[in-house]
């Protein structure tokens, strides 16, 4: 027994939710993610796939579930730790898909709350906890990858605003986004300290979204241009030219939640459940398979342990005694672990894995799903990057 099951007014909880789960997450939304139109990602021009996902958005927001840790005076949950994790546990043990997906949620959000004025925090947190403003981020450039802070994106000052130039790439769905968070230089000067983070509306006159198509045949990529575009000045957050602390801070949080790819326990069926569909079980009720069977063994083994590893990260994140690097480890994981997660998908299906257009594939969902996966070990930084970082900040192995 848990610590947190030993704890009665945890178990009430416990129980309070799993009881409230049953009664308001509609049967839809126990069923696995069939593809990625499937997800809610909410926005001014959101696009429900059915009135249930819908219903179960609002009633999850209306509890600040949505964000069940952000303080409740933003919109959150007002929920403590291990009452987030419990709210997880139940959800997973039920099968309850996330109500909703967010860049706001995953990154924005945690950078206000830590970053942000009072006026910055009322205005944008109840809005990304309800579903109703879908933000993108502005962080690579063509020149300005790895080496995140060689970004060339002005943003000079003119009265009263500030006005942008430049250039994004790999913005993640900027052609269906309400808003940016984005890095800017607002001094020449200095390569760390003369970058800005800045906030701005996608349907500002001057921004302009151009699709990349990527292997998979989709793509949530994009090219993303900016001419001229003015911006209020108080829509920095934290100091001007402080805006690399702001990013910095972010991109724990954006390593965490490409992390989280790595365990998707309640999202879709298991490699196992596909497997017996797929490939069968002999006479001794094994897969048929024994090579097979032995790769997703050890892959729901390391699964198993990921999953561990995550939970208690988040334990010394929260506490603050975690390595500041330690969410580099995570995203490298999480990454390789999901890209071996498809390599299996397809090794089950077999030959009809590689069905591209087809109704009963849904539309080639595993396959384009395991080509879009070999960007994993690319966004967020590199996994040679993160490597690079665990030898230095964890490992502190000499010359590194």
């Amino acid at each position: 027994m848990s610590v947190i099951d030993q704890d009665p007014q945890l178990q009430a909880f416990r129980e309070e939710t799993r009881a409230w789960l049953l009664a308001n997450c509609p049967p839809e939304m126990r069923e696995p993610v069939r593809s990625e139109d499937d997800t809610c990602w909410g926005g001014r021009n959101a696009q429900f796939q059915s009135p249930a996902q819908k219903l179960w958005l609002d009633r999850m927001a209306e509890r600040g579930w949505t964000a069940p840790s952000w303080p409740s005076e933003y919109g959150g949950g007002g929920l403590s730790t291990a009452e987030a994790k419990v709210l997880r546990e139940e959800m997973a043990a039920l099968n309850c898909r996330p109500p909703l997906s967010s860049f706001g949620l995953w990154m924005l959000g945690p950078a206000l709350l830590r970053f942000g004025t009072e006026v910055q925090k009322r205005e944008h947190l109840p809005p990304i906890v309800r579903g109703e403003i879908r933000w993108c981020q502005g962080y690579s450039e063509p020149n300005a990858g790895s080496d995140l802070a060689a970004l060339a994106t002005r943003a000079v000052r003119d009265g009263d605003e500030w006005v942008v130039n430049g250039q994004k790439i790999w913005t993640s769905y900027a052609d269906k986004a309400d808003k940016i968070f984005c890095l800017v230089r607002t001094d020449t000067e200095s390569k760390h300290t003369g970058i800005s983070f800045l906030l701005f509306d996608m349907t500002s006159p001057g921004v302009r979204t151009k699709p990349i198509l990527l292997i998979s045949g989709k793509s949530p990529f994009c090219e993303t241009f900016f001419d001229n575009v003015r911006v209020p000045l108080d829509n920095v957050v934290g100091e001007v030219n402080g805006g690399w602390t702001v990013a910095k801070y972010l991109l724990q949080h954006e390593r965490e939640m490409i992390a989280g790819i790595g365990d998707r326990q309640g999202l879709t069926k298991t490699l196992s459940q596909s497997a017996v569909e797929q490939v069968g079980l002999n006479a001794q009720g094994q897969l048929q398979d024994g090579m097979l069977r032995a790769d997703i063994a050890r892959f729901e083994l390391d699964e198993a342990a990921f999953r561990a590893w995550t939970q208690q990260a988040s334990v010394q994140m929260r506490a603050g005694t975690a390595n500041p690097s330690l969410s580099s480890a995570l995203k490298y994981y999480g990454a390789e672990l999901n890209k071996r997660r498809l390599e299996l998908l397809m090794s089950v299906g077999g030959g009809d894995a590689l069905e591209w257009e087809s109704d009963r594939s849904d539309h080639g969902f595993t396959p384009r799903t395991w080509l879009r996966s070999k960007a994993n070990s690319i966004e967020g930084g590199t996994a040679e990057v993160q490597l690079n970082v665990i030898a230095k900040r964890i490992l502190e192995l000499p010359g590194a």
